[in-house]
């Protein structure tokens, strides 16, 4: 199977490299629908999705879908101060002038030059990636899933440090929630290339350098759960939509029972609207939707070397085992 899939990854960036597209916008010129020459509505493309705009609306926008030039202007620039990292000393961590003090607090493992987050929001400043439910926030938990996540919680103190199987997909190298499926904007790596076949659809994040390989037919399914889910596609009009389900417990968004879909279309030369539904009635009492833009970037996408030289892990439990020795609480 890794065969197969290395196999049309390489076919697909080939045909796309040789394979020019028919229609392309001109400067000063509006030129729409975008297609490939097999006459699909065109998404390729190399795109940033990184944003200030967060998935679920703060409170202080209670209310509000969006907001004037003039707040979006002085909310980018409070987010910004609040998440800029060189107001740490690179050595100490302790905090220099300027700095205002975040909820999170403690020693940052980087300054703002390894930082890609976004640095405004939506074009049309809304306050919020969430657009249904209308209040722009998640719906409530099942009481079911909320007793889950207390316990998981719960073991996750106890036993963070017991083995590696007991750190994040993150720690492990083996997945981040920002690479999605569905699309996060986070702190780095928020670029992904999207080229496509007539039968298929690929999507390549540079968070963990994962691809997708979305086939736009009936093709059977696996018999196992995979860590990015299985994904079909298929053309509604000019956009394509891609259903996702059979997602591992330990990788998806909320579970196994993950239903997702994402819509993609093309909105104009440098834009793809990236909209998506999360369905699951085990995690949460109705589903939400959110919308996120694809902006077209000219820079590469770079090799998400996650393991390469990455001591991180060991660190963590060697100094575990040498806080045992000592009689310390790991907890603490």
């Amino acid at each position: 199977m890794f065969k197969t899939c290395v196999t049309v990854f390489v076919a697909l960036a080939v045909m796309l490299t040789l394979t020019p597209v028919s229609v392309s916008a001109q400067s000063g010129e509006s030129t729409t629908p975008m297609l490939t020459p097999d006459g699909q509505p065109h998404i390729s493309g190399t795109f940033t999705f990184r944003t200030l705009t967060p998935l679920q609306r703060p409170l202080q926008f209670e209310g509000r879908e969006s907001l004037s030039p003039e707040e979006a202007a002085a909310f980018e620039a409070s987010e910004r101060t609040r998440q800029n990292r060189d107001l740490f000393d690179p050595e100490s961590g302790a905090p220099t002038a300027g700095y205002q003090p975040r909820e999170e607090g403690g020693v940052l493992s980087y300054n703002e030059f390894w930082y890609e987050r976004g640095i405004e929001l939506t074009a049309d400043k809304r306050t919020s990636l969430i657009i249904d439910p209308p209040n722009g926030r998640r719906p409530p938990q099942t009481e079911a899933a909320r007793l889950a996540s207390q316990a998981e919680r719960a073991y996750t103190e106890e036993h963070r440090y017991d083995s590696y199987e007991n750190r994040t997909m993150t720690d492990r190298c083996l997945g981040t929630s920002t690479g999605g499926p569905p699309l996060r904007s986070g702190a780095y790596n928020n670029n992904l290339m999207i080229f496509q076949t007539a039968t298929h659809v690929v999507i390549q994040n540079e968070m963990a350098y994962q691809v997708r390989v979305i086939p736009l037919d009936d093709t059977a399914k696996p018999p196992f759960a995979q860590l990015k889910g299985v994904s079909r596609g298929h053309w509604e009009g000019d956009t394509l939509v891609i259903d996702t389900t059979n997602f591992r417990a330990d990788s998806s968004l909320t579970g196994p029972n993950l239903h997702l879909v994402e819509r993609l279309t093309r909105l104009d030369p440098d834009t793809v609207a990236y909209e998506y539904t999360v369905m699951d009635p085990t995690e949460y009492t109705a589903p939400f939707t959110a919308l996120i833009p694809l902006r077209r970037t000219d820079g590469p996408i770079f090799e998400y070397a996650c393991h390469e030289g990455n001591i991180g892990l060991n660190g963590i439990l060697a100094g575990a085992r040498n806080l045992e020795r000592l009689g310390r609480d790991l907890r603490r």
